[in-house]
């Protein structure tokens, strides 16, 4: 048997067609559509059919599935009432991996695994994990879930569903940028854990249950978090400078900064930095933005690392009131569309996920030792 990579890197484990990555060049695309274009010139929900049905919808496309994500947004009472039974101080992705594994008990088609069943499931948890995300952050501060308004856009409506207001058109079009910049990332851990759990057939809701899991790991999902916290802990522009040089000397890591694919700048951090730029000053927080900007070209004067999608993440759903548990979770809002598309790339061309390791244990064959000599 060939030797092994460590943790998999650059072995390419599945053919897809939905994700495209340079990381030498700093490109990535969705079915080959560049980010920035996306961004700058498209919608959450068109990222979504263009995630599950492989082109940018027409009008009439797009209207339809607009109707078929509003009309899915509504959370089973059930469910509701499971998470009313937990404790206050959970975390909240473990909330959501328990709330998304009981959806599947309430679930329509839930007996059903063809393909318009399992695309049917992929409507639903689209709109269901943000309403979970949502009622997460109302019911541990005593308050009920917020229901759905079919008249917003999915980046507007969740967040409606945190504060009970609707939101201002420069919040409603970070948070889709946001979203959408999110929406997709190849086979990172998450979106394989899905596949992994596809692949032996299992249902949506359980391979999607897998990914969440995956998520929750401080290695792939909780880096916003970390920023966040590192910015409030140093608290003040005139403090960055000295902290940033202590943590180096430290060799303390610093949050944000570098990526597995990227060996350029991210391309999805090229726009969270302006929309973080915007909506700090635009609040009055400006200050967020400086200190990051001035850790940014720290890290890059002193060791020569970009940031990734994660530091400037932090601020941008920082300023647009998002509690800092919560970032995670909302990754997982936009993530969802990513993971349906590939769980239903998955099952339209299965083959059991089922890779070797290479044995490094004691050489075969080992004595059995018998219980009174050893």
């Amino acid at each position: 048997m060939s030797s092994s990579k460590e943790g998999l890197q650059d072995v390419v484990a599945a053919t897809s067609s939905i994700c495209f990555i340079d990381g030498d060049k700093g490109v990535l695309s969705y079915r080959g559509i560049d980010i920035h274009d996306l961004a700058d010139r498209s919608s959450f929900e068109e990222v979504c059919y263009l995630l599950w049905f492989g082109t940018l919808p027409r009008q009439a496309e797009l209207n339809r599935l607009t109707g078929d994500l509003a009309k899915n947004r509504a959370v089973p009472e059930e469910v509701f009432r499971l998470m009313r039974s937990f404790p206050n101080d959970a975390n909240p992705m473990d909330v959501m991996r328990t709330a998304v594994s009981a959806l599947a008990l309430y679930d329509p088609d839930r007996q059903a695994s063809n393909s318009e069943a399992n695309l049917q499931k992929a409507y639903r948890l689209t709109g269901q994990i943000a309403g979970i995300v949502a009622a997460t952050e109302r019911l541990r501060h005593g308050q009920d879930p917020v229901p759905p308004d079919a008249s917003l856009t999915h980046a507007a409506n969740l967040l409606y569903m945190l504060t009970g207001k609707k939101p201002s058109a420069t919040a409603e079009k970070a948070m889709d940028v946001a979203l959408i910049l999110h929406a997709d990332h190849e086979l990172n851990a998450s979106t394989f854990a899905g596949r992994v759990t596809a692949a032996t057939l299992s249902d949506v809701h359980s391979a999607v249950t897998s990914a969440i899991g995956a998520l929750k790991g401080p290695l792939h999902g909780g880096a916003n978090i970390d920023v966040m916290r590192m910015l409030l802990d140093i608290g003040e522009v005139s403090k960055v400078e000295a902290w940033v040089k202590g943590a180096l000397a430290s060799k303390k890591k610093i949050s944000g900064f570098g990526h597995r694919v990227y060996h350029t700048e991210d391309p999805r951090a090229t726009h969270l930095r302006s929309m973080s730029k915007e909506l700090c000053e635009s609040s009055g927080n400006g200050k967020w933005f400086e200190m990051s900007r001035l850790i940014e070209e720290m890290m890059k004067s002193e060791k020569n690392i970009n940031a990734n999608v994660d530091f400037y993440s932090a601020t941008v759903y920082y300023t647009l009131g998002i509690a800092v548990d919560l970032f995670t979770p909302i990754f997982a809002v936009s993530r969802i569309s990513g993971w349906t598309a590939h769980i239903l790339e998955q099952l339209g061309n299965n083959r059991l996920i089922r890779p070797r390791a290479e044995y490094l244990g004691p050489q075969y064959p080992a004595p059995y030792i018998p219980m009174t000599e050893r």
